[in-house]
Order: C-alpha cells, then structure tokens, then sequence
C-alpha cells in the first residue's frame, strides 16, 4: 500500500521533470556514469561536510533521475542519527535498515515500493545507540551484496561526515562518493577537511555538489565537477 500524497515533500525531478534543475541532476547522472565506464560503479552514496548542505535533496533527486532512465534503484538511509527519508516519502519508520542490520527482519521486508517507479527505498529504521558499529559490521555488507542481486543503482545516504565517523565507514563499502557541499555555507577548509576524511578511508570521490552558487536566485543551482576542491591556497 502506498502513502499518502497529502504529506510528501516534492521532489523535482518527478514533480518537474524538464524544469533546469532537473537537467542539472541528469547532467549528474550522466557524468556519474561516464566517470566509471570500464569499473562497476554501482553503489554511490552522499555527504556532506555538516547538516542542512542539501546532501539528502541530492541524493533523492539523483535517484529518480536513475529511475526514469529505467534502472532499478534502491535509496537506502544510512543517517542513522538523523534521518529524513521517511519524511520525504511520508512512510512509516518502525522498520528499515536497522531491523536488518540487528538482526529483527530480512532484507525483503524493509525494501519499499515508492509511488516513482523503479524507485525503492529502505528506511532507516529506529534509531540505535550504535550507528557506527552496525555500519561497520558484516551484515551491513552483506545486505549490499544481495541488494546487488536486485538492483542496478544503490544510492547511500549517509551522515555529514565532519560530524561521525559512519560516513567513513559506508565509503568503504561503496563504489564511489558524491560530496554535497554549500557553497554560501561552507567555508573553504572544512570543504577540504571533509575531502581529507573522505581520503583517508581511501574513498573514490567521484565529484562535489555545490548547492546555492546563486543567493541571489529564489531557486538552488546544481553544478558537478569531477574532482573535489584542491587544497592549494
């Protein structure tokens, strides 16, 4: 059974889908996937140097933009501290990826229908008293594995990462990373410290987001650039 409409938020790409911020995230579809052509680059997940940079936007505007090319996708929550998810998609959050990383349900009962198709989702579940153990554990990695059996595009949403250590450890675990970053918010060195963490885990960052070029604008612009910011002054 799907939700409601009456308490969704709205989500771009599927509420406007020719509109130019839509085509800035098919841009960042299509440059995601050329940035891989000869890997597998199926597991992607998001940051953000800290709170409120619009990493959690991206990440689901990025997901539908998938599914209207006709993959299979599955969003998974990872923000186990703060999630948003089911917010976004007005979904219960008794069940999702805690209940099957402690062992409560199997992966089948948290995986979700959204009203987009093609698009899944995986809420992320109570929130535990040990996010960053249950992210580093095996069955966190084998509920990727098997997620890989279903799914073409598995996109992580996952906590700031000058906040946690649990985005470290889910870039481990993934193909590639995609930083958010605010570009009116965020100043320069915590853009590079939060690219630092990330290679320190040896994470393949695939590009940065910069959110908000604009302030001048009502709307954000979404721009992608391969590589993150230099660290030279």
């Amino acid at each position: 059974m799907l939700p409601s409409t009456n308490n969704r938020r709205p989500i771009i790409t599927h509420e406007n889908p020719k509109s130019p911020i839509s085509e800035a995230y098919r841009t960042l579809r299509t440059n995601i996937q050329f940035s891989a052509i000869d890997e597998e680059l199926r597991v992607i997940m998001a940051t953000s140097a800290g709170p409120g940079e619009g990493k959690s936007t991206t990440l689901t505007n990025l997901a539908v933009v998938y599914a209207q090319a006709d993959m299979r996708v599955v969003l998974i929550d990872a923000d186990l501290r703060k999630p948003t998810m089911h917010h976004t998609f007005s979904l219960s959050n008794r069940m999702g990826l805690t209940s099957v990383l402690s062992g409560q349900a199997e992966m089948d009962e948290v995986v979700r229908e959204s009203y987009i198709p093609n698009l899944n989702l995986i809420t992320s579940g109570p929130i535990p008293p040990n996010p960053s153990e249950m992210l580093a554990s095996k069955r966190m990695t084998k509920l990727l594995d098997d997620l890989k059996e279903r799914f073409d595009v598995i996109l992580i949403d996952a906590p700031p990462i000058l906040a946690v250590t649990d985005s470290q450890i889910v870039a481990t675990k993934s193909d590639g990373v995609i930083l958010v970053i605010d570009s009116g918010k965020v100043k320069r060195d915590m853009a590079i410290k939060a690219k630092a963490n990330l290679e320190h885990v040896k994470a393949r960052i695939l590009g940065v987001v910069l959110n908000n070029m604009d302030r001048k604008n009502a709307e954000s612009y979404y721009y992608y650039y391969y590589g993150a910011p230099e660290s030279k002054n």
